[in-house]
């Protein structure tokens, strides 16, 4: 294959943890808790990290002159490859971390497979991430079982928060053709196998607290993969970038 058509799955991986780790940003100064606020905010520099990894590997490979942070700041909304899951808005905390449980799962899965790829560039950062995400998982998890068996209010907002997201959660399950080539050839995690054990994870933690699992998502009309987005990537790329492009020489 091509080195070029590798450059697209790793647009997906580093723009879906940078836009999700932007997301928990988000709630800095506004978490529900000191403690709750330390974490998210440790969990989305986490995924800003790992985000720069994937992007100056995508660069590197574009060899066009822009480097990690160039697509980070100075790509419009139609050129991010990232989930529309983790562009949608934070919502209360029980939407946040349900949000974080299903990208988690995902996540976690997809970070698995590429530990495994022949690719050692793609290896190795997906290893030094599991690490990561092991956490980020077993947390969210947590949150998920403690505000779905919590208090009738809690249980109430996941309840609500559920089917809010869920119709996003089809891209979680599927791949591209790219994507099932670059598994074929051993670089990219199999998206098959990704959604099933997505689907087990999900699964196994509603059921621990009895949590009602929806129909399985099969369409969405729009395509975070395609660069087919939802209208709060735009306005999240205008507050993230908004230094960068209106003072694209400044240096720190």
């Amino acid at each position: 294959m091509h080195k070029h058509d590798l450059i697209p799955y790793l647009l997906l991986l580093g723009d879906s943890a940078l836009i999700q780790g932007q997301r928990l940003c988000e709630w800095c100064g506004h978490a529900p808790a000191l403690e709750e606020e330390l974490a998210l905010m440790n969990v989305g520099l986490d995924l800003v990290g790992q985000a720069r990894n994937w992007l100056e590997y995508a660069a590197e490979l574009a060899d066009d002159g822009r480097d990690a942070d160039a697509l980070a700041f100075r790509r419009d909304e139609r050129a991010f490859r990232n989930l529309l899951l983790v562009e949608q808005p934070n919502g209360d905390f029980a939407v946040t971390m349900t949000k974080q449980f299903f990208y988690d799962a995902w996540h976690f899965a997809v970070l698995q497979g590429l530990s495994e790829s022949c690719d050692e560039r793609i290896a190795g950062i997906a290893a030094k991430a599991l690490k990561e995400v092991t956490y980020h998982l077993r947390r969210s998890s947590e949150w998920v079982q403690r505000l779905g068996g919590g208090t009738d209010e809690s249980r109430q907002r996941m309840l609500a928060a559920i089917p809010a997201l869920w119709r996003f959660t089809v891209e979680l399950t599927t791949g591209s053709d790219n994507e099932v080539q670059l598994a074929a050839a051993g670089i990219a995690a199999d998206p098959v196998a990704v959604g099933a054990a997505w689907l087990e994870q999900v699964t196994a933690i509603f059921d621990s607290v009895e949590l009602p699992l929806p129909k399985a998502a099969s369409h969405f009309y729009l395509s975070g993969r395609q660069g087919l987005h939802t209208e709060h990537l735009g306005l999240l790329l205008a507050e993230m970038q908004f230094l960068p492009r209106a003072y694209p020489d400044a240096t720190w």
